[in-house]
């Protein structure tokens, strides 16, 4: 038969079979857009920002609607509502991670977030118990954070109060205690080791987020044919294990079941309690792949949201001053920040949570999926399918947050100008697949955020006015505008 004729029917025959899946898939499950053959609705959704698609198609849809990616259909829940009854009220069946082929292939189903069923549930418990209780030793998280702040502000002296990219030093601290607090030790921000850590995280999070990641999770099988990206993930994931794998070693000759100094001793102790207990999930593999998940959890994430304050504290001096009159007459100079006076300290708490509002760094979250098949709002969805929450569609609430697109500290105050809290307060997520390290992210913020402002003015290297702090769309978070400033000691 002649090549030609073969190609044809080879094509038609696979265009036929995504008309059926299509069809087959969709039994029913909330509408939306039609789906082109193989493509689905990416052409629609675009990649460089995904979030504003969705809106535009909720205000056609309704808060609940189908999309296609590639040949697979996505729920998306769009608004407060929508988000809230499938996240908390049916929390448990919308609980399981969809997790990106390219991540499958780096993690096979272990650790803390992208894991599933059992292997999930108790890593989970154990970690949020570990990080919870973590007086283990002779400091508690908190000071761990405090002693990070002081070596940032002592840092930052050494630029001499010229213009300077704040971007390396506000990622080094973020790593250095998500290291404090797995290995007991931090590292100086010129050792070597914590810059090969550094880099390798960097890269693997900026490659997750690129076009290219994108089009291999929709379509996984050209991972196996295409050079590039996929291959560089996996090297830089192993070159952490590998660096992990040490430390691991280095605890178990020194270990005091008596006295854990960290998570990777208390994650040691629990594989004695446990070896003889069948599904058997505390193993070393499990413990290297959680601690990379803490890593990129833990870094990129801070340092953005860090950077991202500066910028528009830089953008509205009016706000930072009024954030260093409460820190001059709540803390004062002498000593350090903590979180007992975060209580006393409303506007600077609005700002905190404000900044992490207006910049909604991760739209639509880590990706869900359905645990069952679940009935909500009169459809069906199967089991197994993905979920998108819009966290945008929450964060950027107009009725909520008047004028969303404004950066307010207002958004959080009462009018006594009393701290205001909101249940629509979600860049963590929200439900059983919240972020776990949600509390150790605000005690970084907070603590950070006061002890650079109670030690330095913020002078923007050009005109503040020409700052532009709207957030710049990567393909699925925010990306971050250049920008230096100096650090003026007080």
């Amino acid at each position: 038969m002649d090549p030609t004729v073969v190609l044809v029917l080879c094509l038609s025959l696979l265009l036929l079979f995504s008309f059926w899946k299509q069809s087959h898939g969709r039994g029913n499950l909330p509408p939306g857009p039609t789906p082109l053959p193989i493509l689905g609705n990416i052409l629609q959704l675009g990649f460089k920002d995904m979030s504003k698609s969705l809106t535009k198609l909720s205000e056609v849809y309704g808060p609940v609607f189908t999309v296609y990616l590639g040949m697979k259909p996505t729920v998306v829940l769009h608004g407060y509502e929508a988000v809230k009854e499938a996240l908390i009220d049916l929390g448990e069946e919308f609980s399981e991670r969809n997790t990106p082929p390219i991540l499958e292939k780096v993690n096979k189903g272990l650790g803390l977030v992208f894991s599933n069923g059992n292997t999930w549930k108790e890593l989970r418990h154990f970690s949020l118990m570990t990080l919870r209780n973590f007086g283990m030793g002779k400091r508690s998280i908190e000071e761990l954070v405090q002693e990070e702040a002081r070596c940032l502000v002592e840092e930052l002296r050494k630029s001499n109060a010229s213009p300077c990219d704040p971007t390396f030093i506000l990622t080094a601290a973020p790593c250095n205690v998500i290291c404090s607090v797995i290995f007991q030790n931090r590292f100086d921000y010129k050792d070597q080791e914590l810059l090969n850590l550094m880099g390798r995280l960097i890269e693997n999070s900026s490659i997750l987020n690129s076009l290219s990641v994108q089009v291999f999770n929709i379509f996984p099988i050209l991972m196996d044919y295409l050079p590039g990206n996929p291959k560089t993930i996996m090297n830089n994931s192993n070159f952490v294990k590998d660096f992990c794998f040490k430390k691991v070693g280095e605890h178990q000759k020194s270990l005091d079941i008596n006295n854990p100094r960290d998570f990777i001793d208390c994650f040691l102790i629990k594989m004695e309690q446990k070896s003889r207990i069948e599904p058997y999930e505390f193993t070393i593999e499990n413990l290297l792949v959680t601690v990379i998940d803490l890593f990129g959890a833990g870094t990129e994430t801070i340092s953005i949201t860090l950077r991202y304050g500066l910028l528009l504290l830089l953008k509205h001096p009016e706000v930072t001053a009024k954030v260093q009159e409460e820190i001059e007459r709540v803390i004062g100079r002498h000593r350090s920040p903590s979180m007992q006076d975060r209580s006393r300290m409303p506007y600077t708490d609005a700002v905190v949570h404000e900044i992490q509002r207006y910049i909604d760094l991760i739209p639509v979250g880590a990706p869900r999926a359905t645990t069952c098949d679940v009935k909500f709002r009169n459809y069906l969805i199967p089991k197994g399918t993905p979920i998108f929450p819009s966290l945008t569609s929450v964060l950027h609430d107009d009725k909520e947050f008047p004028n969303p697109k404004e950066f307010n500290p207002g958004h959080f105050l009462d009018k006594s100008s009393n701290f205001k809290k909101s249940d629509y307060f979600v860049p963590f997520s929200a439900g059983k697949r919240a972020c776990i390290g949600e509390s150790l992210a605000r005690m970084e913020l907070f603590l950070f955020l006061t002890t650079i402002l109670q030690n330095f003015s913020l002078k923007p290297h050009v005109d503040a006015e020409h700052f532009d702090t709207t957030p710049l769309v990567s393909e699925e978070g925010r990306a971050l505008p250049f920008y230096k400033l100096s650090f003026i000691p007080v």
